[in-house]
């Protein structure tokens, strides 16, 4: 039996404890300074605040005072936190987290440098290390996987990546089930970039579903549309795994997968809506009121990176006229106005 210590009780988070726990390891969850009600809620009635389905028996949980208590002892660290969170886990929890320890972050996203690079989260996370003098094994999970559904059993692939491949079959070993299924990889910036990429394009697509709406000012879902964007989606997110230096098929497909199941569910999905009705960004976001939107933040990073780029001559504007139109109007308040015309093209 395994000590696995998850730090950040968001959904994501909180939904690992259920195949961590179920494979007998003891399983303790704490809760970041933001998460005092959640794991209040979980002490009193063994359930996360938003799910339908208690926690399976044993899984304990801390407060984030409660912290080096947690991680007594512990095997593996999941970082449970949100893009928002990430600095605050690196300068906050790493510190705490005892020498040689794995740890896995299910945090998606990229974080962008004036010169236009765009760097993963465990690379951030390694920079920090080494300011500290200190060693861990830093790790990520990605792929298609909600967690209300994964808290269901729904059956679920995901990819675990990390530097060191004993790491990862070690960490597969603790948190496979029937249901969860684990690939594992050392290409850390492909599969990162993959699974950040497709945020704003899954925005991307659900603007077709509230244009439509309003067009037709019914709920049928044109899938016509939604399909060409996808289609469009698919062919930018291959130039920028490119861009990354990290294209292969196989994280290509996690990107993908990872965009239909953020098109289909999610706060994405719902913003993208909100804005193809012809909300400007502040009224969507006020719509959802408490919603953490942390893909409009990763989308407007890679959206920059790549006008970078382009004023380097490395990067064309043709080549992404799908996420630079989706940046427009998070950015700049543009309306909608899917460049249909702009995705044709001529093949000889």
């Amino acid at each position: 039996m395994a000590i696995i210590t998850i730090v950040g009780s968001g959904m994501m988070g909180s939904a690992l404890a259920f195949p961590a726990r179920e494979n007998g390891h003891e399983v303790r969850l704490v809760g970041t300074h933001l998460d005092v009600d959640i794991i209040e809620n979980c002490r009193k009635h063994n359930r996360h605040t938003k799910f339908t389905r208690d926690f399976p028996d044993g899984v304990k949980f801390y407060q984030i005072e409660e912290l080096e208590e947690a991680l007594l002892g512990a095997d593996m660290v999941i970082g449970g936190v949100s893009s928002f969170g990430v600095e605050w886990f690196g300068d906050y929890v790493l510190p705490h987290i005892a020498e040689g320890t794995p740890v896995l972050t299910v945090t998606k996203g990229l974080m962008d440098t004036e010169d236009g690079r765009l760097l993963t989260y465990p690379d951030l996370w390694k920079e920090k290390l080494v300011e500290m003098g200190k060693t861990l094994s830093m790790n990520a999970v990605g792929g298609p996987c909600t967690s209300y559904e994964l808290v269901a059993h729904d059956q679920t692939h995901v990819s675990f990546c990390g530097d060191d491949i004993e790491v990862l079959e070690k960490l597969r070993s603790y948190m496979q089930t029937d249901y969860y299924h684990v690939s594992i990889t050392t290409d850390v910036v492909g599969i990162e970039s993959a699974v950040a990429l497709k945020n704003g394009y899954a925005l991307a697509v659900a603007l077709t579903i509230g244009v439509n709406q309003r067009v037709y000012e019914d709920d049928t879902l044109h899938f016509n549309s939604q399909a060409a964007v996808f289609g469009q989606a698919t062919k930018e997110m291959d130039k920028l795994l490119r861009f990354q230096n990290a294209y292969s098929l196989e994280n290509l497909c996690v990107g993908v997968g990872d965009l239909y199941v953020t098109v289909y569910g999610g706060r994405t999905r719902l913003v993208g809506i909100l804005l193809g009705k012809g909300m400007d960004i502040d009224q969507a976001k006020a719509e959802l009121n408490g919603v953490t939107l942390e893909s409009l933040v990763v989308s407007e990073r890679v959206a920059r990176a790549i006008r970078v780029n382009i004023g380097k001559g490395i990067l064309k504007a043709e080549d992404f006229p799908l996420l630079l139109h989706v940046d427009d109007i998070v950015s700049s308040k543009k309306a909608v106005n899917i460049p249909w015309d702009d995705f044709t093209y001529t093949e000889i």
